[in-house]
């Protein structure tokens, strides 16, 4: 009779090993999980989600020549699709109208309609920004309307300013709005006078 409870016992080991291993490998997964989690786990060189001014342009959906836009700071530093991250400055994306909005994902193209650049101000610089468009190249040869959007995002959402400028040809430059930040991060004056980057620059 001891001989069979031996055994019966012998036979029992291998199955409270492997629920011993699954405990083991649940609890190792929980704490994988949980560091994956972490919000304080950044990657070096994100860009911080903050932001004081949100700085939109947007044309007309489906329309399938490529605008830019091109934006200067109190210091004179330029934003451009070449130099995204400048000063307290970011440019979230390089849309180039027809030419970058198709991916195609199980042998199915999928277009997004949505023709629209965003610059985001991350910090408060006393002075003059400049919001410039710049007709870079185009497809059907018309002429593109461009509108441009100033939100204050900090404490809430204020629209500051919001314009529709029209670029008659490939190669046409415009500047879409003026605006001054005093100290406090608040608009002192807002115009639509000219000033030329691209062209100055020769680029």
């Amino acid at each position: 009779m001891a001989l069979k409870k031996r055994s019966r016992e012998a036979e029992a080991d291998p199955f409270y090993d492997m629920l011993f291993n699954m405990l083991i490998a649940f609890v190792f997964c929980f704490i994988i999980a949980m560091l994956a989690f972490n919000p304080k786990a950044h990657k070096s060189g994100d860009i911080p989600a903050k932001a004081e001014y949100i700085v939109t342009l947007s044309w007309p959906d489906n329309n399938p020549n490529d605008i830019d836009t091109w934006m200067q700071d109190p210091a004179d530093n330029i934003l451009w699709f070449r130099q995204r991250d400048i000063g307290l400055m970011h440019l979230d994306r390089d849309d180039r109208g027809a030419s970058n909005n198709t991916v195609v994902v199980n042998g199915r193209a999928i277009v997004n309609p949505i023709r629209q650049e965003m610059a985001t101000i991350r910090g408060i610089v006393p002075g003059e920004y400049v919001v410039n468009a710049h007709y870079y190249d185009s497809k059907d040869g018309k002429p593109v309307d461009v509108t441009v959007s100033v939100v204050k995002v900090n404490p809430k959402a204020d629209v500051v300013y919001y314009g529709t400028t029209q670029l008659p040809a490939k190669g046409e430059e415009r500047t879409l709005v003026r605006f001054t930040l005093d100290s406090r991060g608040e608009v002192l004056n807002i115009n639509t006078l000219q000033k030329k980057f691209v062209q100055r620059s020769g680029l």
